[in-house]
């Protein structure tokens, strides 16, 4: 049965690489692949075929000594803490996305447009680069995409010219992400679980980033899609900043989005609640705000958040609640006592007996999976007994895990965000972008194991 559930996740998952040539939303696939390899699991727990292992590491076989109604239970339960887990990503990027677009409503990035005062296309990829990087580890790598892919429909009305800037900015905000705790989904799983410290995560891999980062986009400004000057229309953007509601909404929005870290640290829970909260504050503002100088009651339904809800990119949030369930039915399968993939893990440190050529492997699977999976697998492979917080080997999981996933365009929340809001061809990101992704990454875990060589304990 672990079979036939591999089988349709492969098949599943060429289908959204094929998107394109198949001319079949990429949503389709993954719902189906989420929804079958569920199937599948139920069928072979209920008949005895196999095992399941719930978020607790319970095992759980209907023919074993805690069967019937209890084994049923726990597969219930294992069922629910996926769904709980990737619903808080959802809901965390259904607020990011629905903030972005109201402070998009009253044209909020036509004042960051207007920050943008060059022409060149290669100054212009630096500074997209430069915000992508900073904003990614203060308002987390998705939402900071979410912001810049906005930004640059502003200033590149031209979509194939657009992509590629959109593209190396996943780069950047993946590599930002990765020194912050609250950058990257897997960071924040790492910090939460006591893994790694926020003052860790900046000491060891604010540099390895940066190189991340730089790497690439010095070899992005040879190619010729980022030479010569790009072209403006001075009209528009004259028009498009006469409002005036734009700069309250976009600091309002911005800091909102910022505040949501703050709410964690001081409540202790999940980011997504302070999205909820952040973008309830927004709303109610953008209800009562006058964005014009003759504002009337009939003109409000044109800001109204109701128009943000319907402008948010709901296939994307359909297409990751499909693959991050397919990859949670791996998951729950038991192999050999454990969940699949921690299995995978296992067997994976047997075959390379190099700690930092594994963590490197597993950053470049967490392009073609997800790292979300693979870090909670790590993190149970590895202990805290044999490796204490802020060893070695959590700083460099850390960062792998959060750049590995540049090098495909489905391998991070940022780079599925990007795809979404720009229709971005996989094939096309394999073939333009990822040879740039993975120089990056190979360079900045140099740079990572040179410092502990020479620093490290």
């Amino acid at each position: 049965m672990l079979a036939a559930i591999l089988v349709v996740f492969v098949i599943g998952y060429l289908a959204i690489v094929l998107e394109h040539p198949l001319h079949l939303d990429k949503t389709v696939p993954a719902l189906i692949m989420g929804a079958t390899c569920w199937a599948l699991l139920a069928v072979g727990f209920n008949n005895g075929w196999l095992s399941a292992v719930d978020g607790h590491d319970h095992v759980y076989n209907v023919l074993g000594e805690h069967g019937g109604d209890e084994a049923h239970h726990g597969f219930t339960g294992a069922l629910l803490h996926h769904l709980g887990k990737t619903a808080e990503i959802l809901v965390f990027l259904i607020g990011a996305m629905t903030i972005v677009e109201i402070i998009d409503l009253h044209r909020g990035f036509e004042i960051l447009k207007g920050w943008v005062k060059t022409k060149n296309r290669t100054q212009l990829l630096w500074i997209i680069g430069i915000l992508a990087f900073i904003l990614s580890a203060i308002i987390d790598n998705l939402t900071a995409t979410i912001v810049l892919v906005t930004l640059l429909r502003k200033i590149l009305s031209d979509k194939e010219e657009r992509i590629w800037y959109v593209s190396l900015a996943v780069i950047a905000a993946n590599a930002g992400g990765a020194w912050s705790p609250i950058g990257d989904v897997t960071t924040t799983m790492l910090w939460i679980g006591k893994q790694v410290t926020t003052t860790g995560l900046i000491k060891w891999l604010v540099l390895p980033s940066l190189v991340c980062f730089i790497v690439p986009f010095i070899f992005a400004s040879f190619k010729k899609e980022f030479r010569g000057n790009i072209v403006v229309n001075a009209e528009e953007d004259e028009e498009a900043t006469n409002l005036l509601s734009s700069k309250t909404m976009l600091y309002l929005g911005l800091g909102m989005i910022v505040f949501v870290p703050f709410f964690k640290t001081l409540t202790h829970l999940p980011p997504y609640i302070g999205m909820m909260f952040s973008l309830g504050v927004v709303w109610l503002v953008s209800e009562y705000i006058h964005p014009e100088e003759d504002f009337s009651e009939e003109r409000k339904h044109l800001y109204s958040p109701h128009v943000a809800l319907s402008r948010i990119e709901m296939s994307s949030i359909l297409f990751f609640l499909g693959i991050l369930m397919a990859v949670a039915a791996i998951e729950t399968v038991v192999v050999d006592g454990v969940g699949a993939l921690r299995y995978a893990a296992q067997g994976l440190t047997d075959a390379v007996p190099n700690q930092d050529v594994v963590v490197m492997l597993l950053g470049v699977g967490s392009a073609i999976i997800d790292n979300v999976p693979l870090v909670a697998a790590s993190m149970g492979m590895y202990d805290l007994a044999s490796y204490p917080q802020d060893s070695k080997l959590w700083h460099f999981i850390a960062y792998c895990a959060g750049t590995g996933g540049s090098m495909l365009i489905i391998g991070s929340a940022a780079g599925v965000a990007a795809m979404g809001m720009e229709k971005i061809d996989f094939i096309w990101y394999l073939r333009k972008i990822t040879w740039l992704a993975a120089v990056g990454f190979v360079a900045g875990a140099l740079v990572f194991l040179a410092m502990y060589s020479i620093w490290g304990v």
